[in-house]
This record gives C-alpha cells, sequence and structure tokens, in this order.
C-alpha cells in the first residue's frame, strides 16, 4: 500500500472491496471448513502448493484481512491472529524454545506473562529470570545466559508506566544475536512501533485498544521479518533443526527470515488450535478502523487527569510517564512522541481501605479487569492482578495498597475529573463510615 497515513491505513490497508455483492466491509465468513473445488485443488491447499482455505483452525478470510492490517500497521511482513493476548505470548514463546532454554525478561510486565514464564514453561524445562533496572544495558548483560533464548518486555507496562527503552534492549539483543520480543498492547501501533526501534517480534491482547469496545478476545503476533535466525550463534531449535514435515529440511533453510511466522502459524497454531472466533475478528477489524482517534483522545485525557491528580492533596503519587515529574519523562518524549498511553495507576493516601471505599464510591468508572476500553476502569492491583504476590514483592514492584489502576476511556474528561473529584470530596466521611463484614 501507498505511503499513507496512520489514519488512512487503518481504515484501508488490508481489505479490498468483496467481490461478490461488491460490500465495503470485510465479510464475515462463519464458516468452520471451506469447500474444495476437486480432489487436486484438496490436495494442493494440504501441501500448501495452492491458495486458499480449508478449515478456519489453519485460516479464514475475516481473520487474514485483520493480519494484514496489524502487519501494515505494525510495520510487518506478516501477522497471525490468535484467540486471546495470552495465546499471543505463549505461542510466540512456543515457536523459539525448547526444553532447557531459558528467557530474559523485563520485571516489569504483564503479570499473565510473569506467570506464564515463571510456571507454565518451568514444567517444560524453560527457565526465565527477570531484569528489575530494565533501562540499564549492563543490568540486561550480566543476566545474559549461554542458553537465554530471547529477550522479552513491554514497551508501557502495566500499571506502574514504567517504560521500557526498547531500543536500549534492542541493541543488547542483537550484540549477543538474540531476539526482542516487545508486548505493544498498551501503546499500540499508533504511539510506538517497536519493529522500528529494534525489536524482532511484536505480541497484543487485540482485545484491548485494537478491539476497543470491550466485546472481543483476540491476540496477535507479528513478525518483522528481519531477525537472521539462521545467523545467531544462539540457535533456535524449532526453527533451525531438521523437519519432518519438511522432508529433513529445517525452517530457516525453507523459509529464511521468514522462518519464524511460518513455523507460528503452521506447526504452533496449527496444532495447538488457539484459532480465534471469525466473528471476533470481525469485531478486531472494526474497532482498528478507529484506533487513532480513540488512543489520541484517551491519552490525552489521562494526562490531563494524571496532571489533575498530582495537584490533589489526598494523593501520594502519580504513575504517568507524561507528567514532567516522572522519571520516564524524557523516554516517554523520544519514543512516544504521540502520547504517553491512558492506562495509568496513582496512590491515594489511606492505604487499601481508602482506596476500597473511594473505587465503590466512583460512578463513571466501572470497576472491571480489563484496559482500552472506549469507558474508562478502575481496579486496585495489589488485590486482584497482583493479589498472588507477596507484600515484599509488591513493595519491591512499587505496587502499595493505596493504588489504583485508571484505563481512560473516550468520556468527556471533564466528567471524568468530576466524578474523582466528587470521591475525593467525599472520602473523609467515607472513612468515618463502618467497613461492611464479609460473610464467608
Amino acid at each position: 500500500m501507498p505511503q499513507f497515513g496512520f489514519s488512512t491505513q487503518q481504515v484501508h490497508g488490508g481489505v479490498s472491496p468483496a467481490r461478490e455483492y461488491g460490500a465495503r466491509v470485510a465479510p464475515l465468513h462463519l464458516s468452520a471448513g471451506f469447500v474444495f473445488d476437486d480432489f487436486d485443488q484438496a490436495e494442493g491447499r494440504f501441501a500448501g502448493t495452492v491458495e486458499g482455505y480449508s478449515y478456519t483452525r489453519l485460516g479464514n478470510p475475516t481473520t487474514a484481512a485483520v493480519e494484514r492490517k496489524v502487519a501494515l500497521l505494525e510495520g510487518g511482513a506478516d501477522a497471525l491472529l490468535v484467540g486471546t493476548g495470552q495465546a499471543a505470548v505463549a505461542l510466540t514463546v512456543m515457536s523459539i524454545l525448547q526444553a532447557g532454554d531459558h528467557i530474559l525478561s523485563a520485571d516489569s510486565i504483564y503479570e499473565g506473562s510473569r506467570n506464564l514464564f515463571e510456571h507454565n514453561l518451568a514444567r517444560f524445562g524453560i527457565t526465565v529470570d527477570f531484569v528489575r533496572d530494565h533501562n540499564d544495558p549492563a543490568a540486561w548483560e550480566r543476566a545474559i545466559r549461554p542458553n537465554t533464548r530471547l529477550l522479552f518486555g513491554e514497551g508501557i507496562p502495566n500499571p506502574k508506566n514504567d517504560l521500557l527503552d526498547v531500543e536500549l534492549v534492542a541493541r543488547v539483543a542483537h550484540a549477543h544475536g538474540l531476539p526482542l520480543v516487545i508486548d505493544n498492547t498498551l501503546a499500540t501501533p499508533y504511539q510506538q512501533r517497536p519493529l522500528e526501534l529494534g525489536a524482532d517480534v511484536v505480541v497484543h491482547s487485540a482485545s484491548k485498544f485494537l478491539a476497543g469496545h470491550g466485546t472481543a478476545l483476540g491476540g496477535v503476533v507479528v513478525d518483522g521479518g528481519r531477525f537472521d535466525w539462521g545467523a545467531s550463534e544462539r540457535p533456535s531449535a524449532p526453527l533451525t533443526e531438521p523437519d519432518p514435515f519438511l522432508e529433513g529440511a529445517s525452517f530457516v533453510e525453507r523459509f529464511g527470515r521468514d522462518a519464524f511466522m511460518a513455523y507460528a502459524r503452521g506447526v504452533s497454531a496449527a496444532r495447538l488450535g488457539p484459532a480465534p472466533a471469525p466473528f471476533n475478528a470481525f469485531l478486531i477489524g472494526q474497532g482498528i478502523e478507529t484506533l487513532s482517534l480513540r488512543v489520541e483522545r484517551q491519552s490525552g485525557s489521562a494526562l490531563a487527569i494524571a496532571r489533575w491528580l498530582e495537584t490533589r492533596d489526598e494523593v501520594e503519587s502519580v504513575d504517568h510517564a507524561g507528567l514532567e515529574s516522572s522519571p520516564y519523562h524524557a523516554l516517554g518524549q523520544r519514543l512516544l512522541p504521540r502520547g504517553q498511553g491512558s492506562v495509568f495507576a496513582f496512590t491515594i493516601k489511606g492505604g487499601q481501605e481508602a482506596a476500597r471505599r473511594f473505587s465503590d464510591a466512583l460512578t463513571l468508572f466501572s470497576r472491571m479487569t480489563h484496559l482500552g476500553d472506549v469507558r474508562s476502569l478502575v481496579l486496585h492491583p495489589a488485590t486482584t492482578t497482583h493479589a498472588h504476590r507477596s507484600a515484599e514483592q509488591l513493595a519491591a514492584s512499587g505496587i502499595g495498597p493505596g493504588m489504583l489502576r485508571l484505563s481512560i476511556g473516550v468520556e468527556d474528561v471533564d466528567d471524568l475529573i468530576g466524578d474523582l473529584q466528587r470521591c475525593f470530596e467525599r472520602l473523609p466521611a467515607l472513612q468515618e463510615e463502618p467497613a461492611l463484614a464479609v460473610v464467608s
């Protein structure tokens, strides 16, 4: 596609008018399987020599349209749509690693990814270490082992907004012949394109900003197509070892720099089966068409709310990289010039009880474990997403008992501030009310 602007590409990219009936919107193909014209076509589809679709677990026209659009917006060579963001992370690491390998990850990542790395993959002989000082190249260098096979991080981590310098980590990764995988869920390709900063693979929870309306689950894996899997001194066994389905050739020998996506799509996704429902793919595609409009408004409102929260005596701290007081402010201006996101946290004085009463008094903010919705959301990390962590681990991560996470929607910012202000004004009275007894 010509070099149109982002908003033009998000509407027109990857989709052409349907040949039948002239529908301008990519049609929804609700079909488990697809009819073959004849015996030879069926054989060719399964051999990969004839283009087309055979079974929705392996591919679907609705899904493919979304994949093309996301690859275009991220500046990638190819993309794979799967059922959830968690599936996107799992599929990515399982397409690169084998038993005995090691992941090196930034410490500040989504808890679902952390638990996958620490617990589930450990049962398959894959280990992980976390880098606390994630913008210190020496910290990454010290933690790399002989069996390290990939580096992982998030451009905008949740909930602390402690940005990752993707360019810095990419340089470390490539100096050791390692791929860098970046979760770009919170930044979205509108605010950051990690592949252009040196990342090799990007993953998304498409359930969040890409879909945008809290109606669909999905995940995306985007391959930059530039990492030389065959030249690495730290080879990925699934991609470089002979494969019986390729008549003894390896995926690198057969597909070159496209080996990762060929394996992820043709082996991992095909065999593990994390296919998205076509209806969810359709909803994600619809959401992407307004991505830049929503993200621009949400980020602007979030920064306005963060600045307002900083003025409140009831607030201990605000974690938003757009604030001049943030230690990540300069990095945010450099790597995220279109805005530093709309998910951030603030810590209210009075600890967990104050946070509980404040959260319960909100009327416009929905209490939900979700992000990137057109509706504004609030959650208490210490008792929900991070509840399994010890008090020491929470303290080390800067997640205190009074912290609340906000995901800002597209409502009028004055109305959202008004909702927060009413809760602050009521807070003294709320704190005097007796706590409700918990019946077990």
